[in-house]
This record gives structure tokens, sequence and C-alpha cells, in this order.
């Protein structure tokens, strides 16, 4: 069996909250919780849930951008965390990030050619007089023209700044790239465009994803593979086909039933949440969702579930087998309509932005 390139296993990051004069720990926000995942050379893991659930916290631990609390990922079988100060800096070639705000993420004192150039000059990746024409080849990858080099990161729209920011990850010909809702900024017909710039980029140069998204429309046709995280905790993980035809959590099920449907007149399985998230401070005893969950039972409130996986779907429930057996997915999300839609939206996105 071919040995994962990212593992994470154990992994636990809590901040401490400080109040008072003296600034003393009163408590821990749990954002992750003890999670274990794996990823293979050139596939896309979807982590999804709910703003504050520990997506972006995870995508940053595994780079190790933050220090975790407890556990270790290993990538291509090194540990991350026990590396030195330059060893890590070796290791940012191969693992990059693409960030929410492209505006953000890029310094606005600099041309687009001097972003693209600084990380082969941080890597000694190509002398100084062969720099621009790499610059040149990064930004045809991306869809842009050579002549944006010369340009300032406020003369482009969101969509050209984001491909400007996966053009900067690609510089180092990395192997995993956290794309951490890269999307979620730009408008829905940009979108499109950028997903399948990703994907047609992956396809050549065998990149890895750790795609993190609350918006899982997006994640069906990206993903290979999806992990669902609540409050710290991932909950269910399967092939992404499995998960939107049967999810098995029952969170899960009201994530996909949220789904927007392309018909009116399509039969819709909502799935209502009754209640707030809880705190991270202080999550719930047992089972973290059994104070928002229609199936719960005493015991759900006293024993947390193990992550149990059967047939390459592994979920975090007490009652999984329980569960109805229909997808609350839409039926105009999975019938002809959806296909059609796929269609139009594949071909709107072959035009330039």
């Amino acid at each position: 069996m071919t040995a994962p390139l990212l593992e994470a296993r154990g992994l636990v990051k809590h901040f401490p909250v400080r109040r008072g004069l003296f600034g003393r720990v009163s408590g821990q926000v749990r954002a992750v919780d003890e999670i274990d995942f794996t990823l293979a050379k050139g596939e896309t893991l979807a982590l999804v849930g709910e703003s504050g659930c520990g997506k972006s916290t995870t995508g940053r631990l595994v780079l190790r951008l933050i220090e975790p609390t407890a556990g270790e990922v290993r990538f291509e079988g090194q540990a991350v965390f026990d590396l030195s100060d330059g060893q890590v800096r070796a290791l940012r070639r191969k693992m990059q990030i693409v960030f929410q705000d492209p505006y953000a993420s890029l310094n606005p004192r600099m041309t687009v050619g001097e972003i693209l150039s600084e990380p082969l000059a941080l890597h000694d990746l190509a002398p100084a007089a062969e720099r621009p024409a790499r610059v040149e080849r990064l930004l045809r990858e991306v869809g842009l023209a050579p002549d944006h080099a010369r340009r300032y990161p406020h003369e482009f729209s969101g969509g050209q700044r984001q491909r400007i920011g996966i053009a900067r990850a690609l510089a180092v010909e990395p192997a995993l790239i956290v794309c951490d809702e890269p999307v979620s900024a730009l408008d829905v017909s940009i979108q499109a465009q950028v997903l399948n710039l990703l994907k047609a980029l992956q396809g050549r140069f065998g990149l890895a994803y750790v795609f993190i998204a609350h918006d899982l429309a997006v994640v069906r046709h990206v993903a290979d593979r999806v992990a669902v995280m609540y409050l710290g905790k991932i909950v269910e993980q399967a092939p992404t086909k499995a998960l939107f035809a049967a999810p098995r959590h029952p969170y899960t099920r009201a994530l996909l039933s949220a789904i927007p449907v392309p018909s009116p007149k399509a039969r819709r399985n909502r799935v209502i949440l009754e209640g707030d998230v809880p705190s991270p401070i202080d999550p719930p005893p047992g089972c973290r969702f059994h104070t928002r969950c229609a199936y719960a039972v005493p015991r759900c409130k006293t024993e947390a579930p193990a992550l149990v996986e059967r047939a390459g779907h592994a979920v975090a429930c007490h009652r999984a087998d329980e569960l109805p057996a229909e997808s609350p997915v839409p039926r105009a999300e999975r019938g002809p309509g959806a296909e059609r839609l796929a269609r139009l939206q594949a071909a709107f996105s072959q035009g330039r932005e």
C-alpha cells in the first residue's frame, strides 16, 4: 500500500483564554480536538463545516503556521513538528497555501512580478536573470497575461487577484496546497473559473489539495473525499460520492439539505437544526452535536462516539445505522437538471474573466 503524502494523528489545538489585568488563563478554546486524516498524492480532501468548527486552524497546523497542543503531522514521512527552523523553511517549498481573501494576502506595495519572484529568490530556485521568464510562465499557467507582471494588486479584480495567489503558491513547485476557502470571497460566476483552474493545475502538476470550505455545492465538484467537522471534531469522513448519496451523520444530513436547488419545483427534504452552536470553550459532554440533534438519546449526552470506519465510510454517531436511507440532497441536485447546470457552468468557465 502506498504511503500517504500527508498524515495527521491525534491533532489537537487549544487556544488559552486570558482574563484580568495579569492575563490569567481562565479556559481553553478547543479549536481542534484529536482529529485524524490522511491525504494521498494528487488527491483532494475537503474539510467542511460551519464557521468556527476548526477547519482553518487544521490547515494552519498542517503547514506548521501555528504550533499544536498535541498530536503529529507527517508529510512524506517526516514529522513536521519535530523539524528545526531550517528544515521547516525547506519544507515550505513543498507545502503552500492559498488564502481566502486574495487582496489581503498580496503585498500592495509590490508588483505582481515582484510577488511571484520573491519565492523564487527565497528558495534559490532561479537566478535573477531567469526569474522574469519564470514569472511569465506562471502568469500564463493561471490564465493571466505576461504584461500583468508590471501591475499592482489593486489594479485587478478579485478573481484575478486569486489567480495571482495561486500562481505564487505554484512558483515553488509544491506537492501540497492548502486552499483556505479560496472562492468564498468571489462572485459565483468567477468561482467556477477558479475551481476549474485548480482542477486543471492538479491534473497537470499532480498536486494534492486540502480544500477548506463551508459550501458543499462547491466541494462536491472538486473533492475526492470529504471530512465533516463540528466543534473541533471530525464527525464523518467518506468519498465524496458516497457522502452525498448516503450521509450517515445527522449534522452532515443537515448541511446537505441546505444546498440550494436550481429548480423551484424540486422536492426538498430540509433538515432544520435547533439551537445555536455550543461554545468551543465549554463543549457539551458526550457527543458534541447532541444539543442540536433530533436523534439524540441519553447515551449521546454522556458517551462521546468514536469515529468508526465501515467500508471506507467513517462516522462518529451512536445511531448512524438508524438514520433514513434516503439522501437529503434535493432531487434536482441529483437529476438531469443538475447535469445541465454543470454543463452550462463548464461552458461559461472556458471564457476569460
